[in-house]
């Protein structure tokens, strides 16, 4: 009934345009949506994930493991498992049926990004600082750790030729040099891509751990690496402030029609700011793909570009402080983002104004008050008789309350008929807001005293500033004596 209040011209809009909403649940640093958009994960600085009900903004669950910032966040297919990195050296793998870990690994290095393969829950990448990165298989509780290799892969020489002993030691020194940044699965996940500190980009086997085809993209640091829902396009985000969508070839046809040596990664669109020269903090794709989305550096806007024409259509005008990580829904025009300032997760979407002429053809909408004529018999006195079968007709449907309908999320490789839905938790306390205002009573609140502890907020009885013991001025009055008449 609500979408035929909505001007069809607004539900095409496929980019959102206003900030509408704000959530809060501690200091948020990286955020990440499930893969059919129903749940939203947030990783805090204390080393708790938060999870949010996209649809009722309400806090579903939270995961205390960590004892330092949250790095990165990864889903598993199917939305029950929830992987999460920290700067405490550790990778949680978080089963959200219950809240339990399901394996905790421990590495020897802080982690900068750690990510689930699409179709093995028990199985993860995770990208060191200042060391190799791994393929860890957690299917045993003693997890097995392969080294992925960071340099990029070299032809090896024709038998006859001589190699030059001075060459291959300077090419030997440039290898070592290499340490990977970045590493995502492909769409299938038989492959690796990963980004070095040099500015290139490595494929490598998942089942062997060997490269296969290294491109040199830049100069500068590869700082993000983002798949699209198709599989089939590439988002990377260096240091030398230019991003880039890559046409990646159809990495399953290896072997087939494909040789590893015919690989080529195309660039398709180079998003800049050459005026300003804008440095980007994190990048995402839109749900179809079309659009490319980035938060910018020492700026509260968010650019949105189009893919088609490689043009920008948006600027997302957002708080007044820097933003962080950026995320889009899969399946809807809506962006959220994470303040790096305050933590606050900002939602940017498209208000509609509800159209009321929709459900009345003779319903006119006018901008302002004009004098209106009734007709004679406009306001008629109907049969009672007539009014009361009306009624009974309408109470003869039955409303349907209880079924939820399923939503698919676009351009998606396929649609799972089987999804996991979060078991709903009623103790859960559901905001750790650290808003000004507090409770101090029953139906009573008032200003948190920049004095105050925090252990003391929501105690009345600890808290000598309460605004009803306190005088005026803030002072506070000493206890009531008796008076002798």
């Amino acid at each position: 009934m609500n979408l035929s209040l909505i001007d069809p011209f607004v539900l095409a809009q496929e980019y959102p345009d206003t900030l509408s909403e704000k959530l809060r649940s501690g200091h948020a640093t990286c955020l990440r949506f499930s893969r059919k958009g129903d749940y939203l994960a947030s990783g805090r600085v204390d080393g708790t994930v938060v999870i949010f009900d996209v649809e009722t903004n309400g806090v579903a669950r939270k995961l205390e493991g960590h004892i330092r910032q949250i790095q990165s966040l990864s889903w598993s297919r199917d939305g029950r498992y929830l992987l999460s990195s920290s700067q405490d050296w550790k990778c949680i793998l978080w089963d959200l049926k219950d809240g339990s870990r399901v394996r905790t690994v421990r590495f020897e290095a802080p982690v900068y990004i750690a990510e689930l393969h699409p179709y093995n829950h028990l199985l993860f990448v995770a990208s060191l600082f200042e060391d190799q990165p791994v393929l860890v298989d957690i299917s045993s509780p003693k997890p097995i750790k392969r080294i992925i290799p960071s340099a990029p892969f070299r032809a090896t020489p024709p038998k006859n030729e001589e190699v030059d002993p001075a060459v291959a030691a300077k090419q030997a020194a440039q290898d070592a040099k290499h340490s990977t940044c970045v590493t995502v699965f492909t769409a299938l996940g038989n492959h690796i891509i990963a980004g070095t500190s040099k500015g290139w980009i490595n494929i490598i086997e998942t089942q062997t751990c060997t490269t296969i085809h290294s491109t040199r993209l830049c100069n500068g640091v590869v700082i993000l690496l983002r798949l699209a829902s198709n599989g089939r396009d590439l988002l990377v985000n260096s240091s030398d402030r230019v991003i880039r969508t890559i046409l990646m070839p159809d990495l399953s046809q290896l072997g087939i029609d494909l040789e590893p040596a015919n690989i080529k990664l195309q660039v398709e669109h180079k998003f800049q700011d050459v005026v300003n020269r804008l440095s980007w903090n994190h990048v995402a794709f839109s749900s179809t793909s079309e659009f490319v989305t980035a938060s910018t550096f020492m700026n509260p806007d968010i650019y949105v570009w189009e893919r088609s024409h490689g043009s920008l259509v948006k600027i997302l005008e957002g708080p007044r402080e820097e933003l962080g990580v950026v995320e889009w829904h899969p399946s809807r025009p809506l962006v959220v983002a994470c303040g790096l300032e305050s933590g606050c997760i900002y939602t940017w979407s498209i208000v509609t104004p509800q159209k009321w002429s929709a459900l009345a053809p003779d319903f006119g909408e006018v901008e302002e008050n004009v004098e209106y004529m009734e007709r004679e018999d406009e306001f008629d006195i109907h049969p009672a008789e007539e009014i009361h079968q009306r009624r009974l007709d309408q109470e003869d449907e039955e409303p349907d309350v209880l079924t939820i309908d399923p939503q698919k999320s676009g351009g998606s490789l396929d649609d799972d008929s089987e999804s996991f839905r979060m078991p709903v938790l009623l103790d859960i306390s559901d905001s750790e807001s650290e808003e000004d205002i507090v409770a101090v009573g029953p139906g009573t609140m008032r200003r948190r005293s920049p004095g105050a502890s925090r252990a003391n907020a929501g105690d009345p009885e600890k808290d000598t500033t309460s605004s009803t013991a306190g005088g005026r001025n803030g002072t506070t009055r000493g206890p009531k004596k008796n008076r002798r008449r």
